[in-house]
């Protein structure tokens, strides 16, 4: 259905880029319009109205005007800021990843409420948790999964069968986990620990709740980041630019 020539919607910014001399293109991910792109004129002066209201992942109330080529954003209003995350550079990295995750593998126009819900939960958790990594590492296996890239941890990829914890292999180019006999023979899979096979699918099960709780060496951590880096870098087709930052600032 078409949008009438004014209209109001939640949002969350992904994305700016500089427009003109003072405008910002801003890629915007909402509850009912799915993503989209706007311009917010006259918001790089600093007398702009608009300006604290459309920063990076700031959630806002927004009314909209139909543009011909690009809507144009007329009044916002914040709903939550999460300003932690613009005291953290960690915090903020972490954050840059998930939306540059969610514009990747979102297209333009595609309503997914669920994920609007899951993106702003991980945006109070990267702000919040005392180990944002997890609340980002459940997000990348939550939102492949409500995009259509659910990765496989159940049955293997190969024979069906079903797996069990010890032994496996996971490979991004088949779409999850292998058993140890067809993991063996794959040329595209990598060992996977027990740990690393349960902590997916504890991530799978979205209880960020009994996730908050857990206390994971830094070799689990490198070896599920590994995994799922490397399955999203294959869904989207490219590797993420936050990605590198995360990395540097590990480094």
């Amino acid at each position: 259905m078409a949008r009438p020539r004014l209209y109001r919607t939640e949002a969350v910014v992904l994305k700016r880029t500089d427009f003109g001399e003072a405008d910002k293109i801003i890629t915007l991910y909402t509850p009912h319009l799915g993503k989209l792109r706007a311009v917010a004129k006259g918001v790089r002066r600093p007398t702009s109205k608009l300006g604290g209201h459309v920063e990076l992942f700031t959630h806002s109330q927004m009314l909209l005007a139909k543009g011909r080529q690009l809507d144009i954003v007329t009044q916002s209003e914040t709903i939550h800021s999460y300003r932690p995350l613009r005291e953290d550079l960690t915090r903020i990295a972490l954050a840059c990843y998930a939306a540059e995750m969610l514009d990747k593998l979102m297209e333009d126009g595609v309503e997914s409420y669920p994920v609007f819900e899951l993106l702003l939960h991980t945006l109070e958790r990267l702000a919040t948790a005392a180990d944002p990594e997890l609340a980002l590492r459940l997000y990348e296996v939550m939102l492949l999964g409500f995009v259509g890239f659910r990765p496989e941890l159940h049955h293997c990829l190969n024979c069906r069968a079903l797996l069990v914890p010890a032994g496996n292999f996971f490979s991004a180019v088949e779409g999850g986990v292998l058993c140890p006999q067809c993991g063996r023979s794959a040329p595209n899979a990598r060992p996977l620990s027990t740990n690393a096979f349960k902590l997916l699918r504890l991530f799978q099960r979205g209880d960020y709740a009994l996730v908050s709780r857990l206390r994971v060496s830094d070799a689990l951590r490198q070896e599920v980041g590994g995994a799922l880096k490397e399955y999203t870098q294959y869904t989207v087709e490219r590797e993420l630019k936050s990605s590198a930052i995360l990395g540097s600032l590990r480094a």
